[in-house]
């Protein structure tokens, strides 16, 4: 008798930022999809149709639980039933800013006694080169016996999710898929080729984990540019938003990067650091990473600085004592992941100097030990903006604020000398 088809097409592990879009995508697309994650409120929430995602509302993920398209569980065994594997698993940075793969590691070893011949295992978190061959292949083999390349196809595909985009997303963002060998590469794309619009192949899983790296050091390496220009600009007294527009306005040999609080974000202000880390392996120093690291770490005491200088010079008061609302502790306007935002590190620095702060944010109601308060600006010695979400009246804070210090350029065309300060 021929072997039944498997039940499922995908199964997904990682119920978070990654993992609920992917299986999302891949159930409109009409596979079936099975979503694994260790967290039973989780899962329970999401087989009640129930999500955590801004990019995912609770209507569309309730459609696909409903007619049968999504199921979550926290059960490795029913793996068993599914065509390909998809690791979608944070991979943060210790606080010595090392690479941590305990997520990786832990999935892997519940997945390898389930492994079955024939599926397809495809790494998605972000990871420095080496990864899926050094880490991910070792335990897959020894806890299945079974041979990767052989047995099963292996292979890597960066995940690209960027919170809060309509223009780009899961589905219409091109998939870049790097096996261990040629079969493994062709087997990955297969799978993503049946929900995605554009999947690219490179010839290792090496090539695909520096992809990624090579994209956010990119964007790093340029902010960290811009936000070393904007120190300088403050001491040359020339707006560096004026700047960086104007040079924005050549067609070619340019792309505009925005100055900042700091970087924040899944990708960003912590995937150079795995690249940095992998090149100690090969007496390599990547001095563009460490110095973009140095430059955007800086910019929240900078940050600070500027608002202390503006409230003693545009109000004759001191920073230590003074009330200041920090408007925005989101990472980036419109959406509520707050994760590494740079609005933490100056909370904590306008705090230790003395000051009374409080902060507002539509999207984000608590945040550390506070909660959001109203937008009462009057109320306030200095409104900084941190997060320049769109839902907010520029022009009616800045008349009613007493002192405003913009690091967006937020208050744009609504300038006020000697009340709005900027970056």
């Amino acid at each position: 008798m021929p072997e039944s088809p498997p039940l499922y097409d995908v199964a997904i592990i990682g119920g978070g930022y990654v993992g609920v879009p992917l299986a999302t995508t891949f159930a409109e697309a009409g596979r079936r999809v099975l979503l694994v994650d260790i967290h039973p409120g989780l899962i329970a929430a999401l087989n009640e149709g129930t999500s955590h995602i801004e990019d995912v509302s609770s209507e569309r993920l309730g459609d696909l639980v409903r007619n049968g398209s999504l199921v979550a569980t926290t059960d490795y065994e029913l793996i068993k039933q599914a065509h390909a594997v998809l690791i979608a698993l944070p991979t943060p940075l210790s606080k010595q800013r090392e690479p941590d793969l305990t997520a990786i590691e832990r999935a892997a070893t519940s997945l390898a006694p389930v492994l079955q011949p024939g599926q397809v295992v495809v790494l998605e978190s972000t990871t420095w080169p080496g990864t899926t061959r050094e880490v991910l292949q070792p335990i897959l083999e020894e806890g299945s016996g079974l041979k990767a390349g052989e047995d099963f196809h292996l292979a890597m595909s960066p995940e690209r999710v960027d919170p809060g985009r309509e223009d780009w997303t899961t589905k219409t963002t091109p998939k870049v898929v790097g096996g261990i060998n040629e079969a493994s590469t062709k087997a990955a794309a297969e799978v993503y080729r049946g929900a995605l619009d554009t999947v690219y192949e490179v010839s290792t899983p090496e090539a695909a984990e520096l992809t990624k790296l090579l994209e956010n050091i990119y964007r790093s390496v340029n902010i960290a540019l811009v936000n070393e220009l904007a120190q300088l600009t403050d001491r040359m007294g020339i707006d560096v938003w004026e700047v960086v527009d104007a040079a924005a306005t050549k067609p070619f040999g340019f792309m505009s990067f925005k100055p900042g609080p700091g970087l924040g974000g899944h990708c960003i202000p912590l995937d150079p650091f795995y690249l940095s880390w992998k090149a100690r392996e090969f007496d390599f120093s990547t001095r563009f990473i460490e110095l973009a690291g140095e430059i955007n770490n800086n910019m929240p005491y900078f940050c600070r600085s500027v608002i202390s200088q503006a409230l003693n010079h545009g109000a004759q008061k001191s920073l230590s004592g003074s009330k200041v609302l920090v408007l925005g502790v989101a990472y980036k306007p419109d959406i509520s992941d707050s994760r590494e935002t740079p609005a933490e590190k100056l909370i904590h620095l306008l705090r230790n100097a003395g000051a009374d702060v409080a902060y507002h944010d539509p999207h984000v109601p608590e945040f550390g030990d506070l909660a959001s308060v109203a937008l009462e600006p009057e109320s306030y010695d200095c409104v900084a903006i941190v997060t320049n979400h769109s839902s907010i009246d520029y022009g009616d804070l800045v008349q009613r604020a007493q002192l405003v210090v913009d690091f967006r350029n937020a208050t744009k065309g609504h300038e006020v000398d000697g009340k709005v300060w900027k970056l």
